[in-house]
């Protein structure tokens, strides 16, 4: 399982109800998550498994490389 939590750069505040999606690299563990909105943590749960993706927030890279455990990226 991963988590992603998205916050405000400005603020350091949660950002709740953004679009999250993650999008994994290789052959046997590639593809994509659905999409999934943030609750009022800024957070989202997904049931992958760790590995070498991407992280989308409402349609824009945000972040690139290992994802595990829980992710924080900034907006």
């Amino acid at each position: 399982m991963i988590s992603v939590q998205v916050v405000y750069q400005g603020t350091g505040k949660p950002a709740d109800r953004k679009r999250v999606s993650v999008f994994f690299d290789g052959l046997l563990s590639g593809g994509g998550t659905g999409d999934q909105f943030t609750d009022s943590q800024g957070e989202v749960h997904f049931s992958n498994d760790p590995g070498n993706g991407k992280v989308f927030v409402d349609g824009r890279t945000v972040y690139q490389g290992r994802i595990s455990g829980k992710v924080v990226v900034y907006i």
